[in-house]
């Protein structure tokens, strides 16, 4: 047996030795039961309101999601330039009726003044709100309309700007002020911002998964040290897949489930794709058409029970 032949196979043993001895030592964390997760079913959250069937972010997007049954929906937020919170994913506001620049740039009030409805094609392909004023969405006017909606909250800003280190502490006390703090889900793509927020919250309110986290979470899955791994979030909610890497496979979920972290798939909008990720073990489907998801889900559980 050559030298080299021998300094792998010692290697190899001390790999295997290591891994077999913190399986022995180490075991999961999980996370504790946070009350917005404690659902029974896979839950349909409206991506924007559900942009799709109405101007997304807008009162009437959330007004038709609510009337169709939806669990909660899933919303962006960035602040504006006399430091209020609303409801908005684009940076600028350049899809309105006449506005050009960035959210921060304007005050709430003069974001009141645009049309925000002006660019939306509905399913035929008409625009049905060019003539009529649908304005932009506090959360402060969403926490007030809806009082007990599951509320996904994905904080835009990125950290390093003005806004972006205001944002954390401005949204746990709005959060404070509602006393919404169980029916809340925090994320950002950036994950420091959730940490940030966290700060305030101090594990008060469910934490959702950053970039970073996913990154983690996936490359523990795929290594033989899984078993390393502790969540700092409470749920996923991720793409189908993510470059070449496909994030829906039942083996991935059932790893998260193991540690006490239901998975959200974003944006699902075809039946076919729900139902497929709802037998993986999904826990939740965020659309833009959640006519359709309620509509599935509903007959997916009522299948069920039939079959029990």
């Amino acid at each position: 047996m050559g030298k080299k032949t021998k300094v792998a196979i010692a290697i190899a043993a001390a790999s295997a030795a290591a891994w077999a001895g913190s399986k022995a030592i180490i075991k999961p964390q999980k996370r504790e039961d946070k009350e917005v997760l404690q659902y029974g079913r896979p839950i349909v959250l409206a991506h924007r309101g559900g942009s799709r069937l109405a101007p997304e972010h807008t009162m009437i997007a959330f007004e038709k999601a609510h009337s169709l049954g939806v669990d909660g929906f899933e919303i962006d937020i960035r602040l504006t330039k006399d430091e209020e919170i609303v409801v908005f994913h684009d940076e600028t506001v350049d899809r309105t009726s006449d506005g050009t620049g960035s959210v921060k740039d304007y005050t709430l009030q003069e974001l009141k003044q645009l049309n925000f409805g002006y660019h939306f094609e509905d399913l035929d392909g008409e625009f049905p709100y060019k003539e009529e004023m649908v304005e932009i969405v506090s959360l402060r006017e969403l926490f007030e309309a809806f009082p007990n909606m599951y509320i996904n909250i994905d904080i835009k800003d990125h950290p390093d700007t003005y806004e972006g280190s205001l944002m954390p502490s401005k949204l746990w006390r709005l959060i404070e002020e509602f006393d919404a703090q169980n029916r809340i889900v925090i994320t950002s793509f950036y994950s420091e911002q959730v940490d940030r927020f966290n700060l305030y919250a101090q594990n008060q309110v469910a934490l959702g998964a950053g970039e970073n986290d996913v990154r983690k979470a996936f490359t523990a899955f795929t290594s033989q040290f899984g078993h390393l791994y502790h969540p700092k979030v409470d749920v996923f909610q991720i793409p189908v897949k993510h470059g070449m890497v496909s994030l829906d496979s039942p083996r991935f979920i059932a790893f998260l489930a193991k540690l006490n972290i239901p998975v959200h798939y974003w944006t699902i909008d075809d039946e076919d794709t729900m139902v497929s990720l709802v037998k993986n073990g999904a826990k939740g489907i965020i659309t833009d058409r959640p006519d359709i998801a309620v509509s599935v889900l509903q007959s997916m559980a009522e299948e069920s029970n039939e079959a029990e």
